[in-house]
């Protein structure tokens, strides 16, 4: 057996497979599937200040080799978070990380506040492709300037390790990876979905209420790696690779591209049990490359 220990900032992780915000609830509901304390991480769905109701149905469309979701960020709050749900999951034998969510910096600031009393919370994740409802909707991750002030202003009151969540919808992620990196970031992750539609041409409506929504599954895979490979070049701090992820060599491939750990979503919707078959996945392939320690392959793509 392989070591398969990473670091992210001061978070160790046993091993570097985690799940992506979203897809696996708060982790409990995958407890009859998994052994939860093999992961490395669970990302829990992600958490605003105030309740969120989500965006009206239908929100989810199926499309070829992948998803597209408008879920819209439906929760019960922070404060639900730390009095309801905390309790259920702080004693889960792995890195439970908060994705936090907000529509304006102050939100940010107050949930992260919030999650920062939590002791068995060692990590937030960042979301900054929420719409900055105080620059006309555009979402704070889509410029240097927005990303900046945001992850600045968390920093100042989040002691913990802060990893942000970078969106693909920009021209150059590896500017916007190197501006939050500037402000004190101790990882990215990425990608965050890309936006994408569907339309019904039998009804002639589009298959989303909101008409757009995020696409996700293997139809991303090449554009997440493309764009993982970039940013580990550009930034010093690990960076954690996403999108399209189905198997163990998909992840393989993120690893060799230079991602310290990865998160698998959308797969999880197809087989509960997917993270386990990666981490034994991963193991049978470092076996295979006479390698002893995860470490030997990452950033180890030949070209």
């Amino acid at each position: 057996m392989a070591n398969l220990n990473v670091e992210i900032g001061n978070l160790r992780l046993k091993n570097p497979i985690m799940t992506a915000s979203g897809t696996f609830g708060y982790g409990e509901e995958f407890a009859d599937f998994i052994d939860l304390s093999r992961l490395g991480g669970i990302l829990v769905k992600g958490t605003t200040l105030h309740h969120r109701e989500g965006n009206p149905y239908p929100r989810m469309a199926e499309t070829p080799a992948g998803m597209l979701n408008a879920v819209g960020l439906q929760n019960k709050g922070v404060n639900y978070f730390a009095e309801t749900i905390y309790p259920r999951i702080r004693t889960i034998d792995t890195n439970i990380i908060v994705n936090v969510s907000g529509s304006t910096v102050e939100d940010y600031i107050a949930t992260a506040e919030r999650i920062a009393q939590l002791e068995q919370i060692p990590a937030i994740e960042l979301n900054i492709s929420c719409p900055n409802v105080k620059e006309g909707g555009m979402a704070f991750g889509t410029s240097c300037k927005s990303a900046s002030k945001v992850v600045k202003a968390v920093r100042k009151v989040y002691p913990k390790t802060l990893i942000v969540k970078l969106s693909p919808n920009v021209t150059d992620i590896t500017e916007i990876a190197r501006a939050v990196e500037a402000e004190g970031a101790d990882s990215v992750s990425l990608i965050n979905t890309l936006l994408g539609m569907a339309i019904n041409a039998k009804t002639r409506r589009p298959m989303l209420s909101t008409v757009t929504g995020g696409l996700s599954g293997a139809c991303v895979k090449p554009v997440a790696l493309r764009m993982v490979w970039q940013t580990c070049k550009t930034v010093k701090i690990p960076v954690i690779g996403l999108g399209g992820i189905m198997n163990a060599m998909d992840a393989v491939e993120f690893l060799l591209a230079g991602a310290t750990a990865i998160q698998i979503g959308t797969a999880n919707f197809i087989d509960p049990q997917i993270t386990i078959k990666v981490i034994d996945g991963i193991n049978a392939y470092l076996e295979e490359q006479g390698c002893d320690d995860i470490k030997d392959i990452i950033g180890g793509l030949i070209y």
